[in-house]
């Protein structure tokens, strides 16, 4: 494909992060009428020739997420009807992603696997996504899956404060992997929270392993929903005799009263990047701080047009 063929459409979650991709790329949004019928169908319009062109759908699945992702299916049959050559959905924030296995005999749906058919079946040629909360779900595709990293920016703001005495904490067991990355990039020590969930958006920290007394604890997540579990997690460190906390992580979810949590707790600064867009208490709240990644979209976008690497932007 040819940079000149590229073309990025957008719904209504997430405008602005769409608007400052297609101005690091250096286009044009393009034009189309995303919109609802009076009974809140999806209504969809494109407004642009798109025949042979390589197009991305940017949107996030975020809140209201099955509004945002209906207008992803209805905006991508638009433009395989339209004639587009191949259209990428570029989920920044796959929603339903937490539902990704049954647990034990619990008579629960694989919504991330409903989500994955629902994509491919209105003709999505391949998905461009952030920091996946399961890696696995790539393979609930038959497609491409290109799962690329918030690290690089994250890692930025951490190396730009220059923390003293700095150590990485995983907030469960099952972040290790994650934290373990951040911690051999920054060359320092790592911890871990042990933590039981007595049911979901609830959790218990039971155990510090790592010794956090003095030290700069900065707790690294792929999202933040309810903030249950980064608040009691840095009460717990601070309770170890930590000298301060600071959480990074790439999808601000927060909802409920999660703003309010953050603004209460020990933690002394939430910084989040806008694959989500803020609610406006968020915005409001001096504890959280918002770092954009539409210029590491917009690269990884414009090399997958060029079918070059996407490895390459994330070497050690």
């Amino acid at each position: 494909m040819s940079y000149e063929s590229l073309m990025v459409f957008t719904g209504t979650a997430h405008p602005k992060l769409a608007r400052d991709v297609v101005k690091y790329l250096n286009i044009n949004l393009g034009r189309a009428n995303v919109g609802r019928f009076s009974d809140g169908e999806v209504m969809v319009e494109i407004l642009e020739n798109v025949r042979g062109n390589d197009v991305f759908v940017l949107q996030s699945t975020c809140a209201p997420t099955n509004d945002s992702l209906m207008e992803i299916l209805v905006i991508v049959d638009a433009l395989k009807r339209a004639s587009a050559s191949r259209v990428t959905a570029a989920i920044p924030y796959f929603g339903y992603a937490r539902q990704d296995r049954r647990t034990r005999s619990a008579r629960v749906p694989i919504t991330a696997k409903v989500v994955a058919n629902m994509l491919t079946s209105v003709g999505v040629d391949r998905v461009l996504t952030m920091d996946l909360h399961s890696d696995q779900i790539q393979g609930f595709f038959d497609i491409p899956v290109d799962n690329i990293y918030g690290t690089p920016t994250l890692l930025g703001d951490i190396w730009k404060h220059d923390y003293e005495n700095l150590i990485v904490v995983s907030p469960d067991v099952g972040g290790v992997v994650r934290a373990r990355h951040m911690a051999k990039r920054l060359e320092c020590d790592l911890a871990i929270i042990d933590k039981r969930r007595p049911k979901p958006n609830e959790s218990k920290v039971m155990n510090i392993i790592g010794d956090v007394a003095g030290r700069t604890c900065v707790i690294v997540d792929d999202m933040v929903d309810t903030a249950n579990t980064l608040c009691e997690a840095a009460s717990a460190l601070k309770q170890e005799g930590a000298s301060s906390v600071i959480a990074y992580s790439t999808h601000a979810v927060l909802s409920g009263k999660a703003v309010e949590r953050v603004q209460n707790s020990d933690l002394d600064k939430l910084i989040v990047t806008d694959t989500i867009p803020l609610r406006e208490d968020a915005r409001k709240c001096d504890r959280i701080e918002q770092l954009s990644v539409a210029s590491l979209l917009g690269e990884s976008m414009l090399r997958v047009s060029n079918e070059s690497s996407l490895s390459s932007l994330f070497i050690e």
